[in-house]
């Protein structure tokens, strides 16, 4: 047998081959072992199980002789070889060591290597033919060297099983005999033709090259916040070239490196040439070795220079709060580069740049900032909004109030430390909330007043505290507070209009000390029938109470109790949200006891209908303003859902927007030229709850609400006269056409009949009056009335009676033009090319505008002269009016109006006689006048430039409609005045919709992305969301069909992905936060999803954030109804208003 039995057929010493003609093979000779012989290894074999069975059988005595004797012969057997044993000790350093650790590592195994011992010395005694060979076994060490044909104990059996080997899948790793493989090849293979993978390959590992890295690696981004070093040639003269492009200079002959037989063309530099002649780089060239180091010192030499400005900046003067509030935000620069202080390479890849300790290091610089400027206010709120990511919020709510404490004349202050406190869920409650609201406005009402002697009113503190007022109320509002709402609304416009003149000139504390009678009284308030007010009540009660003369109306009332649950077979979620909606919608005004009925104050089944005054006291405030007085009562009228010019405030819109109508808000979409646009969209009126995928269902208020409505404009309107007594009859009459459009944009004819009556009831109503007949802004309201009822020949009549009206002024008044524009546009809506446009009325009513003389109707012929002449005058007026010097502040708002009126007249003719482009060259003409000249100067030119710029906006739509137009120029319009007023909802509906019909995307994308980097508005975050909804929606429209299957013919491209990263940016942001509009529609977008888990954390995680907000806590219900009992578990704990309660809703479902 050979010892490989893969050279088993090679020939053996001695013997010829097989083929004689064959020379035999010399260089195999090596793998013969000649000395091996199958007889010995079977001898020994059979000889070993024969001493196992004896050594059995012998008794403990006869075994120890044999040890003793064994261990003489083997001291005499191991002196010859001891030598050779020395010289192979330190090849076999490793073996022995591990031996000794396997074989040695307890007592037992000690004595399993005696007995061992004592086994082999047995066989020496019995088999005395096997000589020294056989002694050789007995040693503790035995090596293949020195034994060539070993007989005895090679290896050892051990009988005793291992239990682990059950439970593991391989053999202990340490039973396993460790080796080193030499190489990758197999003795006895062709090299060439046959090759072994060998698995875990560790010289596989040491010839694997590092990936390449990318740009976003750390080491990617230390080269790219490396400073750019200037390179120009020896020959050139100067540095830096003062042109737009980069001159391409001749390479210096100096650095040509010389031709060579590697090198003929002289193209390769000197390293190339040395590599290519096998030659290394020269011993003293030092770039190799210095290129990291210099890489290194030009990225940190920037950030080390700047962190050193800084710092010597504030050291230098430490007053300077805006060098240290820019210091705070170059953290967030300096964490993002390399550090410029490690000493080290290595200590620069193993920094951690973690979220908090950025904020540790703003923290220490603002604390030295506010050492250095104890009384800045800036300064310790951003240390204060540091401070909540650290501490607990009991322990920050503690500094708010000692900072509030030091600063209580600081409004702006006093609003942050409102929402800090509305917005912390662990100890928000609205009844905490709601007297905090009150402390804060009476402390600045001592401050204005100069009670508060140790602190002086700051500027705009008046200003500030409506602010704060109406934020106050709409936070009650989007609570389920309403009748708190309506009432703190009722008591301030009793407290401002209706006011005795001897009390004016007390304190506003003496005021309210005053006040609270009459608000006990039980007497009518504003909007209420019989209400005369808080001054006709004092003086009533001067001569000795009310004397009622006319008894109430007994007419029935034809108040229809609406049913409140329609079908007992719906789930119980789906009955409460019903009952809960409806009782929002008609239950929204106060309950008071009624005298004619003989009610008293128990007789309220629900006793938080009830407002009492210590409710509302504390947060009535004295407003001496004319502006901001009429600025409460057109807040008030919003409040109730009446449309007027007024917007709330910035501090805290996005707060109050809840509603999703943002994005279709009141626009009747069949006329872009006059459409009728609600400002502040987004934010809900009072008592309006509805779902966010339903919208607002219902038109208008309950008869209360809109008995309310009717009565308070009854009241207020004698008190204004002029032109702020024709705004509030506008703002009547636009509310009633406002119902009208909602009836036409949910197709209620029934409704809409009913609707038309009243309205125009009310118009006549209002120019019967004797101030109102040449009121020409309420003739041109009833005359779109009429058009948009379809009364289309009644409407021509109203509108040439109020042209009539206007006289021979012309174009100079401003009215007038503002009736001859609306007019024009109805009628220009009405042509379905501009073939015959010149014979159109339209025409006719913008060439007589321009004519000194009375207007004459519209008899089917237009002059051709009569048109020059026209568009002579309009560019001569409009030259004239951009010229103007700058006018008081209270004529700036009569031109501001006159100029818009003007330039809408002048665009549209010009679109009617001579096309598109001229058009718009007006427009675009005096917006960039009034942007280069009057911006800056006054505020009311710049809702000038915007209102033109939503003519310009319309007029191209309107355009785009009727013929065919590129996209690219109302785009590019769009683009432009976006980026002026990127809070302008009407510019970001029309964008949204041109963006709708392009096919690519990533121009929007790319634009939305710079306005939400430029400004704080929230209004690009909101549009970008529905834009890519928006297309969200018509892929899925393209990939399903009626039969409910889906064709993935055209990919989703990641837009679910994109659209929840927009969703998280944006909730991440200062305003988007604190939203409720947001929050609504990011979790109605998970729902729609499908993902309910999500959307259910993303509910705790909006009540984080804004749990002041009802209407997310209804929404919650209806999209995890198995949460019903545990929701408004948690809405009685926060005490926000629950007017179903459960028990009540089982009690109506049994009847």
């Amino acid at each position: 047998m050979a010892l490989f039995p893969a050279f088993a057929d090679a020939p053996k010493p001695g013997k010829t081959p097989a083929n004689e003609n064959e020379d035999p093979k010399r260089e195999l000779n090596w793998l013969i072992n000649s000395s091996f012989r199958n007889e010995d290894a079977l001898r020994v074999h059979q000889h070993s199980l024969e001493v196992t069975d004896l050594a059995s059988e012998k008794s403990p005595l006869f075994q120890s002789q044999l040890e003793l004797s064994g261990e003489s012969e083997a001291g005499e057997s191991f002196q010859k070889p001891n030598k050779k044993r020395k010289k192979k000790k330190h090849h076999h350093k490793k073996v022995k060591k591990r031996s000794k650790r396997e074989y040695c590592t307890g007592d037992s195994e000690s004595d399993i290597e005696d007995g061992e011992g004592g086994r082999n010395k047995g066989n020496e005694g019995v088999e005395s033919n096997l000589g020294d060979k056989t002694s050789d076994v007995i040693s503790h060490s035995i090596w293949l060297d020195d034994v060539q044909a070993l007989t005895a104990e090679l290896f050892r059996t051990d009988k005793k099983p291992d239990p682990a080997n059950w439970q593991y899948k391989s053999l202990y790793r340490g039973n396993i005999a460790r080796y080193k493989r030499r190489g990758d090849f197999c003795l006895g293979l062709d090299q060439k033709r046959q090759h072994i993978i060998w698995e875990n390959s560790t010289a596989e590992k040491k010839r694997s090259h590092r990936r390449p890295e990318r740009y976003y690696t750390k080491d990617g981004l230390k080269l790219v916040n490396v400073d750019s070093i200037p390179v120009r040639s020896k020959s050139q003269a100067s540095p830096s070239c003062s042109g737009s492009w980069i001159p391409v200079s001749q390479v210096d002959t100096d650095d040509v490196p010389a031709t060579s037989s590697v090198n003929p063309l002289g193209i390769y530099d000197p390293l190339t040439t040395l590599w290519l002649q096998g030659k290394g780089p020269p011993e003293n060239d030092a770039s190799k070795q210095e290129e990291p180091q210099v890489i290194c010192e030009n990225g940190n030499s920037g950030l080390r220079a700047k962190v050193e400005e800084y710092n010597r900046k504030v050291r230098e003067d430490p007053t300077d709060v805006k060098m240290w509030m820019d210091f705070v935000s170059f953290q967030d620069e300096l964490m993002k580069a390399p550090s410029c202080y490690s000493i080290s390479d290595g200590e620069q890849e193993k920094r951690k740049r973690s979220f908090r300790l950025v904020l540790e290091k703003k923290l220490a610089i603002l604390e030295k900032a506010v050492e250095s400027n104890p009384n800045n206010v800036d300064l310790k709120l951003a240390r204060l909004k540091l401070c909540t990511e650290f501490w607990e919020p009991s322990a920050v709510i503690k500094e708010w109030q000692k900072l509030v404490f030091l600063h209580p004349n600081n409004p702006a202050l006093w609003q942050k430390y409102l929402l800090f406190c509305q917005s912390q869920y662990s100890t928000f409650v609205i009844s905490k909330v709601h007297s905090l609201y009150g402390k804060c406005l009476s402390t600045l009402s001592a401050v204005l007043d100069g009670s508060m002697v140790s602190h002086p009113a700051l500027p705009g503190t008046e200003e500030a505290m409506l602010a704060i007022y109406l934020q106050q109320c709409h936070f009650l509002r989007q609570a389920g507070h309403s009748e708190k709402a309506v009432s703190l609304f009722q008591a301030l416009m009793d407290f401002t209009f209706f006011k005795p003149d001897n009390l004016k000139d007390l304190p506003t504390r003496g005021q309210v000390e005053f006040f609270e009678p009459f608000w006990d009284s039980g007497e009518p308030r504003i909007g209420e029938r019989g209400a005369k007010g808080w001054k006709a009540w004092m003086h009533q009660q001067e001569k000795g109470g009310w004397i009622v003369i006319n008894p109430p109306d007994e007419e029935e009332e034809d108040l229809e109790e609406e049913q409140e649950i329609k079908d007992k077979s719906l789930p119980k979620w789906q009955n409460w949200l019903h009952v809960e909606r409806s009782r929002e919608r008609r239950h929204w005004l106060p309950w008071r006891p009624d005298k004619t009925k003989k009610q008293a104050e128990e007789d309220c089944e629900d006793p938080e209908r009830q407002v009492l005054f210590d409710d509302l006291g504390p947060s009535l405030i004295r407003i001496s303003s004319r502006d901001l007085q009429f600025q409460l009562l057109c807040s008030f009228l919003q409040f109730l859902g009446v449309p007027c010019g007024c917007r709330l405030l910035p501090s805290f819109i996005y707060m109050a927007m809840d509603e999703n109508d943002i994005f279709d808000h009141g626009q009747h979409k069949q006329s872009p030229l006059s459409s009728f646009d609600l400002p502040l969209s987004g934010v809900s009126c009072i008592g309006q709850m509805d779902s966010i995928a339903q919208g607002r269902k219902l038109i208008g208020h309950s008869k209360e609400g809109e008995e309310f409505i009717q009565n308070f404009f009854h009241t207020m309107l004698p008190l204004f006269s002029g032109e702020e007594k024709s705004k509030l009859s506008n703002y009547w009459l636009q509310y009633e056409i406002s119902k009208v459009i909602q009836c036409l944009k949910t197709g209620n004819k029934k409704k809409l009949k009913s609707q038309g009556k009243k309205s125009k009831k009310l118009a006549k109503n209002l120019l019967k009056a004797h101030e109102n007949r040449n009121n020409l802004s309420l003739w041109q309201l009833y005359a779109y009335l009429e058009w948009l009822l379809g009364n289309i020949e009644e409407a021509r009549k109203v509108f040439d009676t109020a042209l009539s009206m206007g006289g021979t002024a012309g174009p100079s008044n401003p009215q007038l033009c503002a009736v001859s524009l609306l007019y024009a546009e109805l009628e220009a809506e009405l042509l379905e090319s501009l073939e015959g446009a010149l014979e159109s009325r339209a025409t006719h009513i913008l060439t007589r505008l321009t004519e000194k003389g009375p207007y004459v109707p519209y008899g089917g012929q237009i002059l051709p002269v009569s048109i020059l002449k026209a568009r002579k005058t309009y560019e001569h007026l409009l030259q004239d009016y951009l010229n103007k010097n700058s006018a008081p502040d209270p004529e700036q708002t009569i031109i501001s109006r006159h100029l818009i009126s003007l330039v809408g007249c002048y665009a549209l003719f010009q679109y009617i006689t001579l096309g598109i482009n001229a058009a718009v060259l007006i427009c675009r003409q005096a917006c960039e006048r009034l942007k280069g000249e009057r911006l800056g100067s006054h505020q009311t030119f710049t809702t000038a430039v915007e209102a033109l710029t939503l003519m310009h906006t319309s007029l191209l739509c309107y355009h785009m409609k009727t013929s065919v137009y590129p996209l690219r120029p109302l785009r590019e319009a769009l683009l432009e005045a976006l980026k002026v007023y990127p809070s302008n909802q009407s510019l970001w509906r029309a964008y949204i919709q041109v963006q709708s019909k392009s096919h690519d995307a990533s121009q929007a994308r790319r634009f939305f992305d710079s306005m939400t980097r430029s400004t704080k508005s929230l209004e690009p975050w909101l549009f970008a969301i529905q834009a890519e909804l928006m297309r969200k929606k018509l892929v899925e429209s393209i990939q399903r069909v009626a039969t409910g299957d889906v064709y993935a013919t055209i990919p989703e491209t990641g837009l679910t992905n994109r659209i929840k990263a927009l969703f998280e940016r944006a909730i991440e942001t200062e305003n988007g936060a604190y939203c409720p509009l947001l929050w609504r529609l990011y979790i109605h977008f998970m729902i729609s999803l499908g993902n309910k888990e999500k959307g259910k954390g993303l509910f705790y995680r909006a009540l984080q954030n804004c749990p002041w907000t009802k209407v997310l806590y209804m929404d919650a219900i209806e999209y995890f109804p198995d949460m019903l009992q545990e929701i408004i578990d948690l809405m009685t704990e926060k005490e926000l208003r629950v007017r179903a309660p459960i028990e009540e809703l089982e009690l109506l479902l049994e009847d």
